[in-house]
C-alpha cells in the first residue's frame, strides 16, 4: 500500500471524529433548548393561566352556593316529610268516615270534625273571594295608573310591612273594627274580612309582579290597534298575568287555612254542632279546634288521637285547595 494513502486516511480520521463531536454537541444543545422551552411557559401561557384562575374561582364559588341551596331544599323537604309521617303515624287511627262526617260530642272526646272542616273551607274561600279582587285591582292601579313619587313609595312600603305583621294584630284589628265597631259580631263574615285583610298584601305584591312581567310590547300593540287603556288592561294585560296572579292566591290559601289567632277573636267558637245558616253565624274551624283540643279540653290526653287526626286532615285540606289552584293556573297557562 502506498504510504501517501495511509497518511491521507490517518489525516481524515481525526477530522471525521471532530465533525461527529460537533454534531453531537449541536444535538445536545437543541435538546436542552427544547427541554427548557417545555419547562418554561411562554408569556402567552402565563397570561392564559392568570385569566383562568378567576374563572376557576368563580366556578368553585358557584358550586358552593348551589350546594348550599340543595342543602336548604333537602332540609325543608326532610322537615315536611318528618312532620307528615309523624302526623300519619299518630293520627291515622282516628281517621274514619264517622270522624269526617259527624260533629263532635261528649265534651269533644268523641265524634268527628265535620263542622270545623266546613268552617275552614268557608273562611278560606270567603277570604279569597274578598282579597283576590281587591288585591288585583290595587295592583292594577299601582302599576298601570299611579304616577311614581314619594306617595307611591310610602304606599308600597306600607304594603310590604303589612305582609310581615303578626296575625294576632290582624285578629285584634278585626275584633275592634268588624266585630265591635261595625256590629258584625263573632261571625263568618267578620272572620272572612279579617283573613282577607291578612292576605291582601301578599296578593297585591304577587299581582303587581305578574303585571310587571307582561311585556310592554303587548300594551303598545293593543294601543296601536286603537284600544283604550282600560281595554288593553282588561283584554290583554290581565289574561296574560292571571296565571302568575294565581300564585298569590295559592300562597294566600295556604296562610289563611292555617290561621288561628286571626279567627279566634272574630269567627271561631269553642263548640257548635250546626253549620252556619248565614254569614253572620259563628263557625268552628280546624286550627282553632286543634288549639282547643290541645290546650283547653276537659280530657286532653284522651283527645290526643283526635288532635293528630285533625292536624292531618288540615294538612290534606290545605294541599287539596292548593292543588285545585295549581291545576287552574296550569290550564290558564296552556290557553295562553
Amino acid at each position: 500500500m502506498d504510504p501517501r494513502e495511509n497518511k491521507d486516511r490517518t489525516s481524515e480520521a481525526p477530522s471525521t471524529e471532530k465533525g461527529m463531536d460537533i454534531k453531537n454537541a449541536r444535538l445536545n444543545a437543541g435538546e436542552n433548548a427544547s427541554a427548557q422551552a417545555v419547562e418554561r411557559p411562554t408569556w402567552q401561557e402565563d397570561v392564559g393561566r392568570s385569566a383562568l384562575n378567576p374563572l376557576r374561582r368563580r366556578k368553585l364559588v358557584e358550586k358552593g352556593v348551589f350546594g348550599l341551596f340543595r342543602i336548604a331544599v333537602l332540609i325543608n323537604t326532610l322537615a315536611l316529610v318528618v312532620i307528615v309521617v309523624f302526623l300519619v303515624l299518630n293520627g291515622w287511627s282516628a281517621i274514619s268516615w264517622t270522624f269526617l262526617t259527624q260533629a263532635p260530642y261528649d265534651s269533644m272526646t268523641k265524634g268527628g270534625i265535620f263542622p270545623p272542616i266546613m268552617g275552614t273551607l268557608l273562611l278560606s274561600f270567603g277570604a279569597m273571594l274578598i282579597a283576590f279582587p281587591w288585591g288585583v285591582a290595587s295592583a292594577i292601579y299601582l302599576h298601570e295608573y299611579a304616577r311614581p313619587g314619594i306617595m307611591m313609595r310610602v304606599i308600597r312600603l306600607g304594603i310590604n310591612n303589612l305582609a310581615g305583621v303578626p296575625s294576632v294584630v290582624f285578629g285584634l284589628f278585626g275584633l275592634a273594627f268588624f266585630v265591635i265597631w261595625l256590629h258584625l259580631g263573632v261571625s263568618l263574615l267578620s272572620g272572612a274580612l279579617t283573613l282577607g285583610a291578612l292576605v291582601l298584601p301578599v296578593i297585591i305584591g304577587t299581582s303587581e309582579e305578574a303585571l310587571r312581567a307582561v311585556p310592554q310590547t303587548y300594551r303598545e300593540a293593543s294601543l296601536a290597534l286603537g284600544a283604550t287603556k282600560w281595554q288593553t288592561i282588561y283584554k290583554v294585560v290581565i289574561p296574560a298575568a292571571l296565571p302568575s296572579m294565581l300564585t298569590g292566591s295559592i300562597l294566600g290559601i295556604s296562610r289563611v287555612a292555617g290561621e288561628t289567632a286571626a279567627i279566634m277573636f272574630t269567627a271561631a267558637v269553642f263548640y257548635t254542632p250546626r253549620l252556619p245558616s248565614s254569614v253572620l253565624d259563628s263557625v268552628m274551624a280546624l286550627p282553632y279546634h286543634i288549639y282547643v283540643l290541645a290546650t283547653a279540653g276537659t280530657e286532653i290526653e284522651k283527645t290526643r288521637p283526635l288532635q293528630y287526626g285533625s292536624a292531618l286532615v288540615l294538612i290534606v285540606l290545605v294541599l287539596g285547595m292548593n292543588l285545585i289552584a295549581i291545576i287552574l293556573r296550569a290550564r290558564l297557562q296552556r290557553r295562553r
